[in-house]
């Protein structure tokens, strides 16, 4: 399935690298970001000069207003959106007891109500029962989903389970609505997250004894798997967490 594709965060990481890789899939791509107006301008002019359709537009995704004028920006610039992929996402690393009510207000607020506005945002241009031609919905989760996160890192880990129970919860609603949901869980994924969190020389130790690859993945790697359950080749695939992670979940649950 090609189209409109909005991502979320999409100005770097693995939002950057899904907007370049639905570029030369052939989607007419929003790149959607907070702050990051020099990095999305930046996307949009490689995607242009490489032949692709592409525009930036800036919005709180944890913002109500805000979510309707991206979608209203979208409709008016590339037309209705047919791939959300829910990439935005913040972290706040300190230990609980010490967390502010008001950071975890934020990481919540953008995890988490942000992914649920912009879905309920899709399902009225997507929804076949509200006149749409059906769409995918992708939520970008972690893997830190499944076993509560790092130390000084729960809440993060927290918003992400309340993500994937989001997914399999609106898979099944909307079902019938010509609409799919699914999700990917990244494991230790090289981005600007986790070079100011704790650095990219301290999560390649981690991946070195840690993930069963032996190293951390590439922003590139999350992109596919995302553009794979937004195509036709996953037309039977709904409600259901992808982990694009090199194996990092069968050595946390085992301990």
């Amino acid at each position: 399935m090609t189209g409109v594709m909005v991502v979320t965060g999409g100005s770097r990481g693995i939002g950057a690298a899904v907007a370049r890789l639905a570029a030369t899939r052939g989607y007419r791509v929003c790149v959607n970001y907070v702050r990051a107006a020099a990095q999305a301008d930046a996307l949009v002019a490689e995607i242009r000069a490489a032949g692709g359709e592409a525009h930036a537009v800036q919005a709180d995704v944890a913002d109500e207003a805000d979510v309707e004028r991206l979608f209203t920006a979208v409709d008016e610039r590339l037309g209705r959106v047919d791939v959300l992929v829910n990439n935005a996402g913040i972290d706040h690393v300190c230990a609980f007891a010490d967390l502010a009510a008001e950071d975890l207000d934020r990481v919540l607020a953008v995890n988490v109500r942000g992914p649920m506005l912009c879905a309920r945002a899709a399902m009225w241009r997507m929804s076949t029962a509200r006149g749409g031609a059906g769409g995918v919905i992708v939520n970008v989760s972690s893997i830190s989903a499944l076993y509560g996160g790092l130390p000084r890192d729960v809440v993060y880990a927290a918003s992400k389970g309340a993500l994937d129970a989001f997914t399999m919860g609106l898979a099944r609603e909307v079902a019938s609505e010509g609409v799919r949901v699914c999700g990917v869980r990244p494991g230790l994924t090289y981005t600007e997250m986790w070079e100011s969190d704790i650095g990219a020389e301290a999560a390649a130790r981690m991946a070195a004894t840690g993930v069963p690859l032996g190293r951390i993945g590439r922003p590139e790697e999350v992109a596919a798997g995302v553009l794979w359950l937004a195509s036709a080749e996953a037309s039977y695939v709904t409600g259901e967490m992808v982990n694009v992670s090199g194996g990092r979940e069968l050595n946390v649950r085992s301990g």
